[in-house]
């Protein structure tokens, strides 16, 4: 089905309950890396964890002689919002009449809610963005790829182990981040090497870029970044490179995207729901994800509002 730096997905069958899963296993100059294999497992274990009507159910872990270690889970249909926003982008008439402006705020605004429940059990999700939010054929929206998750409260080494408890915990102040676009590397003795960044370059809060300790505020910057783009169908930040991206994110403002693309009829309000959300300064955007769902509800009912008159 497809296939990344470290792992594949293939869709099998399971004869005994009778239905087609997924499967994701790592490549075979991956499946005996010690740090490759832990990684794999401790990302089918926190998904597996967080049952959520927003993530992927997980119906199995475990290791086969000739593949390593794999783990099962739904196969879900529909498509991934990035692919909806690009079609939109090039003017396809039939997915803008099913994804209008106030679809496409909803849609954010789910991912949202999603997200309060992964913070709620201690994790972050760190690599928010469109390619990772899955919209079903019946309306159900699904937050994918918990593989560069942070856990509040775990070490670097701790990183193949279970979620201890649903308690929320505050991040270590030593706690280092990882990974570049999206794709970590891993080596012993840790799953997560200092100085690496963890995250999509165009969808990474200032404090990820910086490698300072991140909390639940990272993950809004990011849902910031896509309720912009799901809006304007344009990214705020994106520059020629990535050095440039990491500058236009930490030093410049966008341009409101009720100015980007008027032709999408954005309500002014919504310009102050993103910046809130794409704030420099941690203290200064949202404090939580509730917060942010609860501007949200109030700006689907002002476009929702709109479209009806």
């Amino acid at each position: 089905m497809a296939r990344g730096g470290n792992g594949v997905l293939y869709s099998a069958y399971d004869q005994i309950v009778g239905r087609t899963v997924v499967l994701k296993m790592l490549l075979p100059e991956h499946r005996l890396d010690r740090a490759f294999r832990r990684r794999l497992l401790r990302e089918a274990r926190v998904t597996a964890q967080l049952e959520h009507p927003g993530t992927v159910p997980v119906h199995e872990i475990g290791e086969d002689e000739e593949y390593g270690i794999y783990y099962a889970m739904k196969r879900i249909s529909g498509e991934n919002f990035f692919s909806v926003l690009r079609q939109l982008a090039k003017g396809d008439e039939a997915v803008a009449a099913a994804f209008p402006l106030d679809r496409r705020i909803e849609i954010v605004r789910d991912t949202c809610q999603t997200l309060v429940f992964a913070h709620a059990a201690g994790v972050i999700h760190r690599d928010v963005k469109p390619e990772n939010i899955w919209v079903g054929n019946f309306g159900e929206v699904t937050l994918l790829d918990w593989g560069a998750a942070k856990v509040w409260g775990e070490s670097a080494l701790d990183e193949g182990r279970y979620l201890a408890s649903p308690v929320r915990r505050k991040p270590p102040a030593d706690d280092s981040l990882t990974v570049e676009h999206g794709e970590p590397s891993y080596e012993l003795p840790t799953l997560t090497p200092a100085n690496q960044l963890i995250g999509t370059p165009t969808y990474m809060s200032p404090e990820q870029i910086a490698n300072r300790d991140i909390d639940e505020r990272s993950d809004v910057f990011s849902a910031g970044v896509c309720l912009y783009e799901a809006m304007a169908i344009a990214e705020p930040f994106r520059g020629k490179n990535r050095d440039e991206t990491f500058d236009n994110i930490c030093m410049r403002q966008p341009t409101p995207p009720s100015e980007r693309s008027p032709k999408q009829h954005i309500p002014v309000e919504a310009d102050r729901i993103v910046f809130k959300a794409i704030a420099k300064q941690t203290a200064n955007r949202y404090q939580s994800m509730r917060e942010l769902i609860t501007d949200l509800d109030d700006l689907l009912m002002i476009v929702r509002q709109d479209e009806s008159e």
